[in-house]
Order: structure tokens, then sequence, then C-alpha cells
């Protein structure tokens, strides 16, 4: 098989030609150190862009809104972005409608966009032509220029936005926007975190709520969805805990019991789905409840937990007859450090009064809330309300978000499905008349997509395969559940800290979609991203990821090599940079490059190392094209079931032949566009290249690929320090595949003798071929082996904690790894499946292995050169019953913490560097008791016979 794959791949040829070069190539050993400070310098850069383009959108808006005067009868058509290009039943535009060219842009997705003009989006619960809404969206008509403005100086730039205090989104560049399949309008920017974060600084919420019997029916539902809508509001800075009363106080969650928890995704939904399940019975008596928040949040201070900065008590009722005065006297008095808001549940205002009173007396805000329609107009006031000290003493504080995953804003369109944070900041009214009720005229902010901070950090610069980390310090995707082998959670902490150095790890990194293990000794280097709450940290593992090496060649002599048409190269990757100049974006990046280098467009800016890496590995490479077409040609002397051939080198380089035509091929996606696996891009190597590069030198690396029954071998060879994946496929016909002929041919012992079972696996377990042709399986252990697993002919060795201990066996030959999967948001579940490692150091062994009444013997013998193994088994004992077959197949992993301390368990965070919980000139008696809604004519009909039907 080596003399096969050595054919067929020209590994020999390779390495001839890398030999003949070895003087004029460069090797150089990657400093961590400098290259993180490097890359975090760019990233800052680019970031600090970002914040100049959100400050000039503030300063605009404010400076809009100064000169706007309010206008009760204003009329003013808007494009709303729900009904632009639309039209009646008459053929004219409908009102709020109108022509609005748009055109489909490479830069915003692909998504059809408006480049020269912003459009508004209003939720379908807010009337879209209420005078605060033509007030706010007509004074916010001078951000426009700015758009234009800001995407000029920096064409990096994604969505640009004003989300308004009142409710409208101003968008840019505008879009179309698409409703849902029951044509509402549920997006509201106020509930978007970059919105809440803007707007409030970090706050500690008790909840509390009434569940007597007098909130049954439409109360208790709107009481249920006013706490979603307030949990709604809250972000990972922020803490919480529910309580609900009638005749006895009770938390919704007995865990949290007389504390504050982290407000992340995790615990809000966990808090829904509590609260859904409230019931109501007995008498409401609120003045325990009271006293048992104030307690709650004034230890929590005192103790320097939860955010350190706002408090506030939500209180949920229909009504409030007890007297409170000597509680706010013993907890809040004078300072008024805790500010309570009050929600009046239901249509009767009898209590209306002493709801009102315990409000405005704790400066916090009184709302009545009387239909489910109410509920998101209402919750927003105590945003208004915390905003004020900030509003007041004018601190606009820009604020990043958590990375997150988009998949709101743009509905069920694909394209928006991004990882990304957002950048945001406060806006102001500056008029005098109202500076001391602080008002909050909205948040102004940008999306940067996760992509854009990775391509400043070329994947060819470090280890192949590990994803870079530019994260926030806090996050919902957790530093220690990616690189959980930190298990004293040092690195984690360092990067919380915003600390710069370095550190070594062993891990174990699953490759293959989990199904295999590699073991890695990896070097972190971790640095801030000054100006930002981010940290960033790279890797590079011992050996290939510690080396880089360059060549020089002609441009002439790299360009003719690189236009073959065999050679593609990673287009994901920035060779050169083609989102800058509108004029570039309809470029690929081999236009780019060849535009680049023919001196035709000297306005490209283009990574001069990478190309010279790039044309270099072109060159060398060039005579694999005539050594494998010569083969192919050659059909006489071809072995029938040798499919494709082909390379892949650290540049992105991929060169390829298909040696059988499509009709006879196994692998028809095998390296196309669709098969993201085996190929390179932003966040990746293909997973052959990264397999090879771990493998030892000098040696071919056998695979049956997932989900394809195709024999892969990968050859990786070292001339000095320089590495080189070389990599060679032989797929595996579905009838008479060339591999199984092979074995027949060359083991004639295991043919005709029936007595023994012979097997060759490679280092994973996995059967590459077998007598039984319906053995061989890359899906799962069940077949691996076959009657071997169930002999345990190697034990399942346990590398975790987590998992249950495993039968051993003298002859240890396999390690088991395992792989956790995040589960179910509402109920989380950790899974694991094991992966087997070959122990390189046992070149041959033998055993015998009792089962019931018979026993079997089996041999197991390296196949030199390679990562494979002659197995043979005594084929006339049946083990079945003692030994299972082992699968891929997940099962939960059992915790020794129980599922209560792991939620109360909360890590080392950096904290918000401000606050802004007070202001002397706050104008506290503006606390509410007016009642108004703006709903659209149709929405109100409709809640207004919901609440009739109900009553």
């Amino acid at each position: 098989m080596a003399a096969l794959s050595t054919r067929y791949s020209g590994a020999k040829l390779l390495q001839k030609k890398y030999k003949d070069v070895e003087g004029v190539v460069k090797i150089e050993e990657v400093n961590g150190e400098e290259l993180v400070k490097k890359f975090a310098e760019e990233m800052e850069e680019m970031l600090g862009r970002k914040m100049k383009s959100v400050k000039r959108l503030a300063e605009a808006a404010e400076d809009a809104d100064l000169d706007h005067e309010y206008n009760e009868t204003l009329e003013f058509d808007y494009y709303n972005s729900l009904l632009i290009n639309k039209v009646d039943e008459d053929g004219n535009p409908v009102p709020l409608g109108g022509e609005f060219p748009l055109e489909q842009n490479e830069h915003f997705n692909k998504l059809p966009v408006n480049t020269q003009q912003s459009n508004i989006q209003v939720p379908t619960n807010v009337y879209n032509q209420h005078t605060d809404i033509l007030n706010g969206v007509y004074m916010s008509e001078a951000l426009n220029d700015i758009f234009i403005e800001n995407f000029q100086k920096d064409p990096t730039l994604t969505w640009q936005y004003f989300g308004s205090s009142t409710g409208f989104f101003r968008l840019y560049p505008g879009i179309q926007w698409t409703p849902d399949e029951n044509g509402v309008v549920t997006f509201d920017c106020r509930n978007r975190n970059w919105y809440i974060q803007a707007a409030t600084s970090p706050k500690d919420v008790i909840i509390v709520v009434d569940v007597s019997g007098s909130m049954k029916g439409l109360r208790m539902t709107i009481a249920k969805h006013t706490i979603n809508t307030i949990l709604d509001t809250l972000g990972e800075n922020d803490f919480v805990n529910i309580i609900a009363y009638s005749d006895y106080v009770r938390y919704v969650e007995p865990c949290f019991k007389g504390i504050l928890v982290q407000a992340d995704l995790d615990n809000r939904e966990h808090f829904k789905h509590l609260v859904d399940e409230l019931h109501v019975k007995g008498e409401g008596k609120v003045k325990n409840a009271m006293k048992e928040s104030f307690r709650i949040l004034n230890e929590a201070a005192a103790l320097g937990q939860g955010s350190l900065c706002n408090q506030a008590i939500m209180l949920i009722t229909d009504g409030a007859m007890e007297d409170f005065k000597d509680v706010f006297e013993e907890f809040n008095w004078p300072e008024r450090r805790v500010r309570v808001f009050t929600y009046l549940i239901g249509r009767e205002l009898t209590f209306a009064e002493n709801v009102k009173w315990i409000a405005c007396n704790n400066k916090g805000y009184y709302t009545h809330v009387s239909t489910l329609a109410d509920v998101q107009e209402n919750v927003m006031e105590y945003l208004h309300v915390l905003s004020r000290p900030m509003v007041i003493n004018h601190d606009h504080d820009i604020i990043w978000t958590e990375a997150y995953m988009d998949s709101v804003m743009f509905n069920t369109q694909a394209q928006s499905l991004l990882l990304m944070t957002s950048v945001a900041m406060p806006v102001f009214s500056k008029k005098e008349e109202t500076l001391s009720h602080g008002i909050l005229l909205g948040v102004v902010g940008t999306d940067v997509a996760l992509r854009e901070l990775m391509r400043l950090a070329p994947r060819y610069k470090y280890k192949e395969g590990k994803k870079l980390k530019p994260k926030p310090n806090y996050n919902s995707v957790d530093l220690s559940e990616v690189e959980w082998e930190d298990t004293e959670e040092k690195l984690r902490s360092v990067m919380v800290k915003g600390e710069t150095g370095t550190m070594s790890l062993d891990v174990r990194s699953s490759v293959d979609k989990g199904t295999r293990v590699i073991f890695l000794k990896n070097d972190y280097f971790y640095t801030v991203i000054n100006e930002t709450p981010f940290s960033l940290g790279i890797v590079l593992s011992r050996g290939y990821g510690q080396y880089i090496f360059t060549g020089n060649v002609s441009v002439e002599e790299g360009l003719h090599d690189l236009l073959t048409p065999d050679l593609t190269i990673a287009d994901e990757w920035t060779y050169c940079e083609i989102d800058i100049d509108p004029a570039h974006r309809k470029l690929n990046q081999l236009q780019a490059i060849v535009k680049y280098l023919t001196g035709k467009d000297p306005n490209l800016q283009c990574d001069a190392q990478l190309l010279q890496q790039t044309l270099f590995d072109t060159v060398v490479t060039a005579p694999m094209e005539a050594y494998w077409t010569a083969l192919m040609l050659n059909a006489s002397s071809m072995d029938d079931g040798i499919e494709t051939a082909f390379l892949g080198t650290r540049s992105g380089l991929l060169r390829f032949l298909k040696y059988a035509g499509i009709e006879k091929r196994v692998g028809k996606s095998f390296l196309t566009s669709t098969d993201k696996e085996n190929m390179f891009t932003l966040d990746h190597f293909p997973v052959w290249y990264r397999r090879a590069a771990e493998h030892p030198a000098g040696q071919f690396l056998y695979y049956m690929p997932r989900q394809d029954t195709r024999g892969s071998s990968h050859r990786k060879i070292n001339l000095k320090h320089k590495t080189i994946s070389l990599t060679d496929v032989l797929f595996i016909k579905p009838k008479l595949s060339y591999l199984h002929l092979f074995f027949l041919t060359n083991w004639f012992l295991c043919l005709v003798n029936q007595d023994i079972e012979c097997y060759v696996i490679d280092n994973n377990g996995f059967v590459l071929i077998s007598k039984q042709r319906s053995d061989v399986s890359s899906h799962t252990h069940t077949h691996t082996c076959v009657e071997v697993v169930k002999l345990e002919c190697f034990s399942a060795f346990d590398l975790t904690p987590v998992v249950l201990p495993s039968r051993t066996h003298p002859s240890f030959l396999f390690v088991a790894y395992v792989h956790k999967k995040r589960g179910n948001m509402l109920q989380p579940c950790d899974t694991e499946y094991p992966s087997f490692v070959y122990e390189p150091s046992v070149k041959e062994t033998n055993s015998i292995i009792k089962c019931g009444r018979c026993q079997k013997m089996f041999v197991v013998q390296q196949v030199p050169e390679s990562n494979l193994l002659m197995l043979v088994v005594q084929g006339d004992c049946d083990c079945s019953r003692q030994y299972p077959p082992i699968t891929l197949e997940p099962m939960e992993v059992k915790y020794i913490l129980s599922l209560c301390d792991r939620m109360r368990s909360q890590k080392i965070r950096r904290r918000p560097e401000s606050c802004h919980s007070y202001h002397p000139q706050e104008n506290a008696d503006d606390c509410g008791g007016t009642y108004f809604i703006r709903l659209s004519s149709c929405l109100l009909f409709i809640c207004i016979s919901f609440t009739a039907l109900v009553s």
C-alpha cells in the first residue's frame, strides 16, 4: 500500500522539488508574543474606526434634536422599510411606501440595499404615524448624511443604525423588511442588547410578583408577560432574582434563595420557564416580599456581589393595601439607593394611588398595565428612569456587546446569520428645559462581524485548524467551554482580567466531526485589545505550528503557474483587500491577485508575505500537474479505483487531479465549494491537512472520511524545519472496491481460513479493509474491529472524571477521549461519546480474551510507514454477550455537582468600568401616573376585543 500511495501521490517527486530549493528557502520561527501584539494593535485600530463612526452619529443626533422643535401637528412621509415598493389595488404607492431603489450588495451579505438612503422600521405594536414617531423620524433625517460619510471614510463598516426610545429603528443602508409568517414585525430595537447596555448602567433587579387569588385569568397572563419583558431587558452585566408572594413568600427558583444570579441567556430562559408555571392562590401580602427583596440587595452590595451599580425592585400586582412606610424607613430611606418600579395589573384603579406612592417615594416609576398590548411600552419606562443620571451628566459611554449570532434583524434570511459584536452609544437631549428629566433619545450603533476581525489575523501565520478567539472578556460562550483542558481556569482568568502573557497546555482536539482526536502541546499567547472589553488569544502548536517558511520566485513565473486549471486558492482568505473599494467587491481573490501582480490596479492592498509564499508554493508544486497527468494518460498501467490526487500548502494553495470521471467517482462532492470541511476556509484548515500535519513525518496517514465510503492516505514530508502536507486519496467503490480486491489478493490466508478474521484498522479504530465489506464504516465503532471491539482488545481508558469507569485489559492499545456538546437551552445537558487513539509505542502485541465458555486469541501489528494496524482475530468464539458494541451515540453526562450548584456558580468576570446610578439634579417627581399607548388601530381593536371576551 505504501508503494501504491507513493506512486499516485507523487510524494517522492515533491520531496525532491523542495529539496532542490532548500538553499533559497527562508525558515522563520513564529514569535507568538509579537504576533498577538501585532494582531491586537490592528484590531484596536479597526475597532477604533467603528467607535469614531458611532461618536459622529451620536453628536449629529443630539445636534439635530437641539435644533428640532416638537410639532404636535407634524405631517411627514418617510420610507417605512415594511411598506416600500408596495402599491394598493389601484397601483398607487401605499402610505409611507413609495419607490425605494434596492440593489444586491456583496458587502451586505448579498442583500438588496440602498446605500444612498436609510429607512425606518417600526414594530407592529407601535403606531407608525404617532406624533412622537413622526417628530423622531423627522429629526433623525439628519443622520442620513452621516451614515454615508461614515461609510465613505470606513468602507469596512456594515450596518449603522439609530434606535429611538419611542420605538422606531433607522437603519443604513435601507432594506426591505420582511415580516414573520403572520405578517407581524416583532423586532423592537429597544430589546436588543446593544440598546439596553448603552441606555443604562449595570443593574441588580428583584422582580416581585403577586400570585394571590385576585390575579387569576388575564391579570396573571399580563403579569407573566410583564416579567418576561423585563427579563428581555437584562443582559450579561445585570443580576436578577424573582420572588412570588401570596400568603407567604417563595422564590420562583428555590435554588436561588437569598442571592442574585447573572442575567445571562441560560438563567433568563430558565426563569421564563418557571414563570410560565406560576399559579394563583391565597391572599396577597406583599410586605414580607418587599423586606426579603431589600435584604437580598443590601447583602449583595455589602459583600461586593451583583452589579455594584443600580439596584431596583419591580413590583407587579393588582393592588397593595398594606402600609409600607416602615419597610422603606428600615431599608431604603433616606438615601433611596434602591429604586422601586410598580406595575398595576388590570383595569381596576382602586389601589392606584397606593401603588403609585410606592414608586414615587423610592425614585421609581408607576405604570398601569391593563392589556397585553400595554406591556412593552410600560416596561420600557424603567430604562428611561435608570438612564437619567447618565443623561443629566452627559456621560457618553461606548459599550461593546458580547458576541452573538444575529438571527433576528432580518428575520429568516440566512445571509444574516453571522457571529458579531455591536458597538453603541447613548443619545441624549441637550435642551436646557428638559435637563433635570434626563431624556434619553435613543442609541446609535454599528455591527462588527467577527469574521472581519479574523481577517486581520491571517490563517497562514499561526496554528492551522485552531480557531482564533477574539471575544469579550465576559461572554455567553465562555472560554472554559472552548478550552476545557484549562481545568484551573488560569487561561480564562488572565484573559478576563485583560492581562498580557503566555502559557502552555496539553490539549486534545477533536477533528472529523468529533470522531477522531489528536493530542497537542499548545502555546497560548494573549493580550488585551485597548479601548475595548476584548482580549485576544492565539494558539501555536509545538512542532509544525512553530515555523513558517518562504522562498523567492519571479512574479512572471509564479503568475504563469498560478493560472493553471488544476490549482485553487483559499477564496475566504484575504490575499488582497477587496472589501474596501466598491469597485473591487465583485472580484474574487485570484482575480485581485492577478490585477495586483500585473500592475493593472495599483490601488489594491495585498498581503505581500502571503503572496510571496503562495507564488513560491505554486512554482515548486507545478511539476505535480505533469506527473499526475502522465499517470492518468497511461491508462494501461492505471490501477482501477484510484480517484483523486491532491496536495495543499500552508498558503492556502490546493492542487488536484481527478483520475476518474465524475460518473465513476464515489466522492462526487469532494473538494467542491460545498465540501467546507475539506477546503481552506476563514476559520480552519482542511481536516485532511490538519491530520496529516500532526502525523509523524515520513509516514502515510490513511483514514475513512466520515459519511463517505472511501479510503484516504496523506503523507507529511519534512525538509529540515519545512513541512509540506501532501495528500492523495484512494476512493472505495461500492461494489468491488479496489482496496477490498487488494486485500483478497495479498492476504490469501485470511481468505481461505474460516477460523480467523482479518482487518486493517486505522489509528482511531475504524475499519479500512475487511474480509466482509459490510464491516467498513466511517460512522460508528459498532463495526470497528467487529468481534475485536466486543472482545475489548483495547481498553477504553477515561481521560475525564465524568465518564463511567470502563473495563480494562493488560493489552493497552487505545485511549478513549470524551467530546462534549452543549445541550438544550431550557434543559442544559452535556453529552459525551468516545473516540480512540492507538498507542504508537506498541509495535506488535497478542493476547487471549475469555468469553464465557470459550476464548479468543488476537494479534495486532503495525503496518510500517503508516497509521494502520493489521489485526487478526480467532473467529470461532462468540463474545457478543460479554462485550456489546461500542457506538458513537452521545450519552448524557451525569455530573457530581447538582444542576442547582452549577447554576449558582459564577465565574470570575470583569465588570464594566463605569456606573451611573445617582445625580443630584435628577427630577424624581417624574414618576408616572399618566396612561397612554401607541397602537395601530387594527391591533388596538384586537386587544380590546380579546380583553372583552376574557372578561
